[in-house]
């Protein structure tokens, strides 16, 4: 399979600027006249681990590990209850 490289930066029909593959790659994302997946995040954690697009039994062995800690990967970011962040808010001038 051939490495994910983006060729060019390109204006879509409404005027917004899009990367573009290399024609005929292979990627997760967005590209014209590629071979372009529609995927989750989860899916693109992986492949951007495993440097390649994962086979399906690989997804599905790994998508056992993220259902395993579902309430800590999913939960809502309440950024303002989190001392990390309210503390580095704190130091942002205004």
């Amino acid at each position: 399979m051939e490495p994910l490289v983006v060729s060019q930066l390109a204006d879509d029909r409404l005027g917004h600027r899009q990367a573009q593959f290399l024609f005929g790659a292979s990627a997760v994302g967005l590209g014209v006249d590629s071979r372009v997946y529609l995927g989750s995040a989860e899916l693109a954690a992986m492949c951007a681990l495993a440097g390649r697009i994962v086979t399906v039994p690989e997804y599905m062995e790994q998508i056992k590990l993220v259902n395993a800690k579902v309430a800590d990967v999913y939960r809502y970011m309440n950024f303002d209850q989190i001392p990390a962040f309210v503390q580095q808010a704190a130091m942002v001038e205004r």
